[in-house]
């Protein structure tokens, strides 16, 4: 974080001092920032890897729960993920004209809620876009949308690394992530990434696990994580690791403060956050409204 905030730092007094755009420097300080990355380590949950290895590791991850992966989210939350999600779309506030890009969307959750609180508020100019790097989970999001009776109309679906999204500056008015920030390898690129295809004005929104902030509660869900989750795994989808690995996986992401300055860092305005269900999620809010 020390190394985010400097970079922000140099990026204001050079604008500054020499009225260089703001992007400009981004791009070059964003390029300095990560060459040579190709040798440097990062972590897969609690094993430390390449950072050349782990986009293929997660791929695997989500290839091989892909089929049960909304079972299984059932199954660990009691059900309670969907209230999280209604709850996040809520927040969100659709209007008329909202051109929502919904990364790490796969299975579709996020997008169909979006168009269903649209359809009933009577909103209905409103598209998604569903972004994932995953084709097996597009699969199934595209297998439910027709079941559901979505039309392409009213979806695009796109296979993409949220990293470097192959999408134009200012195409979107809405952008959101729900449980997938955690598993890229730089968030702070998936950060710059959203706030470039954001129109001025657009609004970034991110659901993700994150941090209780009571000892007891938090240890109380640690046993349920590492005891229950990856066994429930085992049994319904007939996978242990991939279930330990998301569980780690949450365990090594930033807590919401630490998160709320990434957000910052990436040039985003009026950041703050919502804790649900006492922190074990959190609704992370910005605005495209500085550059």
């Amino acid at each position: 974080m020390a190394l985010a905030k400097k970079l922000l730092e140099v990026k204001r007094r050079i604008i500054s001092n020499y009225g260089i755009g703001f992007h400009t420097v981004s791009k070059r300080l964003y390029e300095m920032k990560h060459e040579g990355n190709a040798s440097k380590e990062t972590h897969f949950g609690f094993e430390t890897v390449k950072e050349t290895e782990k986009a293929e590791k997660v791929h695997s991850v989500f290839e091989t729960v892909a089929s049960k992966y909304d079972l299984m989210n059932d199954a660990m939350s009691f059900g309670v993920h969907r209230v999280w999600k209604d709850i996040f779309i809520q927040r969100l506030g659709p209007t008329a004209d909202t051109l929502l890009l919904d990364v790490a969307g796969g299975t579709g959750d996020i997008a169909f809620r979006f168009l269903k609180y649209m359809h009933i508020a009577g909103k209905m100019s409103g598209r998604v876009t569903v972004c994932d790097i995953n084709e097996a989970m597009l699969d199934v999001g595209q297998s439910r949308a027709e079941k559901l009776g979505f039309s392409s109309k009213q979806i695009d679906w796109l296979q993409a690394d949220a990293e470097k999204l192959p999408i134009d500056d200012a195409s979107f008015t809405a952008y959101t992530i729900a449980f997938g920030i955690r598993n890229v390898t730089h968030i702070d690129r998936v950060l710059e990434e959203a706030y470039r295809v954001l129109k001025p004005g657009g609004r970034f929104m991110c659901l993700e696990f994150s941090q209780l902030n009571n000892e007891m509660l938090q240890w109380m869900y640690d046993q349920y994580s590492f005891q229950v989750i990856p066994v429930m795994g085992q049994i319904i989808a007939g996978q242990w690791k991939p279930y330990q690995y998301l569980v780690e996986s949450i365990r090594r992401f930033p807590n919401q403060e630490d998160f709320k300055a990434m957000i910052e860092d990436a040039g985003f305005c009026q950041v703050n956050y919502e804790n649900i269900s006492f922190g074990i999620v959190a609704i992370h809010s910005g605005f495209k409204l500085c550059s």
